[in-house]
């Protein structure tokens, strides 16, 4: 199985980084863009000995202890089976 954690900052927490990417896309010519929240993605192979339902808890407890900061970060898990 992978899982794939994206953590991105709460709305309410600024986001200075994601301003000066809009910045520098608007100079170098793009338009149209209202907004930019930067975050952090992760891929996490786990191997067949959890079940769908145990891999999901390890992932969600990692995201939320390790990876996020839940004070001003939300954070989302997805799940496959491997292809």
């Amino acid at each position: 199985m992978k899982a794939r954690i994206f953590v991105t900052l709460k709305p309410s927490v600024l986001d200075p980084q994601g301003k000066a990417i809009h910045h520098a896309v608007e100079t170098i010519g793009f338009h149209g863009i209202q907004d930019v929240r930067q975050g952090k993605y992760f891929e996490v192979s786990i191997n067949g000995a959890l079940s769908p339902e145990e891999a999901r808890a390890e992932i969600e407890r990692m995201a939320h202890d390790v990876l996020a900061n839940p004070i001003i970060e939300d954070y989302r898990v997805e799940l496959d089976s491997d292809s």
